[in-house]
C-alpha cells in the first residue's frame, strides 16, 4: 500500500487556473474599460460637462435677453444706442472722443 503524499497534477493545474482568472477578473474590474477607476474618471467629466453646460445656458439666456430687447415688439433705446456706437462707431455731437 503507497501513501501520496503530494497532491494530484490535475488538481495543482485546476488551482492555479483558478487563481489566474481570479487575478485577471480582479484586474479588470479595478482598471479595466469597465472598472472601477474608468468609473471615477467618468463622473468627475460628468461634474466638468455640467459645470460648461451651466456657463452655456447662462450665455444663451443673456443672448436670448439681449435679442428679445432689439426686436421689433421691445426696443431698449439704450441698449439699440450701445450697439450702434460699438458696431458703426457713432458719436454724438455733444461728446468728445479721447483716442
Amino acid at each position: 500500500m503507497t501513501i501520496r503524499n503530494r497532491p494530484a497534477l490535475g488538481a495543482v493545474m485546476f488551482f492555479f487556473i483558478v487563481f489566474g482568472l481570479g487575478l485577471y477578473f480582479t484586474f479588470a474590474a479595478v482598471q479595466g474599460d469597465y472598472g472601477l477607476f474608468r468609473r471615477a474618471e467618468i463622473l468627475g467629466e460628468a461634474e466638468e460637462l455640467k459645470a460648461q453646460l451651466g456657463a452655456l445656458e447662462r450665455d444663451v439666456a443673456r443672448m436670448e435677453n439681449l435679442t428679445q430687447r432689439l426686436s421689433d415688439d421691445y426696443l431698449d433705446l439704450d441698449l439699440l444706442d450701445q450697439q450702434a456706437r460699438d458696431v458703426l462707431g457713432m458719436v454724438r455731437s455733444d461728446e468728445i472722443v479721447i483716442r
